[in-house]
């Protein structure tokens, strides 16, 4: 369902004594719809990431993106340069698996005080270290789908540290699709077969998709990897799993 008209704002998510910045954004129209958690690469919740969640708004949905370095580095949002990058991951490295739960818990509680959010089962989008957090993310109960682009790590680390975070793959609740270019150089084929290979053991309902030609951040129209291809593409597969499930 696509609407013409969204409303947009930065709203505070509670997580205890943490006030998290989150960016909001959902249908004008009245009615009840399903809520998405869109979750951010390492720049932060930036133009891309507003505009992303302003995207899902724009097909039905609530969409949230809240600020995962909210402990480390309050309002942080950049760019895509050599010393925006370094500092994107100087905050990446800080962050912990349970903390980054939490905080993505506490979005999902806070959707769920909105009348106009549906009270069923929520989904999940996420790029780059969000990716990884989505992944994380699709074990959290409320989660039904959930689809994670080129998210680095997955099958050899996890924020904090600990047992890499394909490990709780089997905690998977929902339907999980997997977005990745072929040229990306921070994700090998392997990696990828062995993500492909762990949600089939556990029996996670689950697509992967690889892309010809597409490397790191392919859907980000801002970043130099852009491919406008792949990312139209992967962008029905979001659509059409989120409508099939939410």
């Amino acid at each position: 369902m696509t609407v013409t008209e969204i409303r947009r704002q930065w709203v505070k998510v509670d997580n205890g004594d943490l006030q998290i910045d989150a960016y909001l954004a959902q249908p004008d129209a009245p009615g009840t719809y399903p809520g998405v958690i869109v979750i951010q690469e390492i720049y932060g919740v930036n133009g891309h990431i507003q505009d992303v969640t302003e995207r899902i708004a724009e097909e039905g949905y609530v969409a949230i993106a809240p600020a995962i370095y909210q402990r480390l580095a309050p309002g942080f949002s950049v760019g895509y340069s050599p010393k925006e990058i370094e500092l994107g991951r100087k905050y990446k490295v800080q962050t912990k698996a349970e903390e980054l739960l939490s905080d993505i818990q506490s979005a999902i509680d806070y959707l769920k005080t909105l009348p106009q959010v549906k009270s069923a089962g929520m989904g999940s989008l996420g790029f780059c270290f969000g990716g990884h957090v989505a992944y994380l993310a699709a074990t959290l109960t409320d989660i039904k789908a959930t689809a994670a682009f080129y998210g680095a790590g997955i099958a050899t680390l996890t924020p904090g540290g600990g047992e890499p975070t394909i490990a709780r793959t089997q905690e998977i609740k929902g339907t999980l699709y997997a977005f990745f270019g072929k040229e990306d150089p921070l994700i090998s084929l392997p990696e990828v077969e062995a993500i492909a290979t762990e949600l089939q053991k556990c029996n996670i309902p689950h697509q992967i998709f690889s892309y010809d030609g597409a490397g790191h951040g392919f859907f980000c129209d801002r970043r130099s990897d852009y491919d406008q291809s792949s990312a139209k593409d992967a962008w029905q597969k979001v659509l059409q799993l989120f409508s099939s499930i939410l």
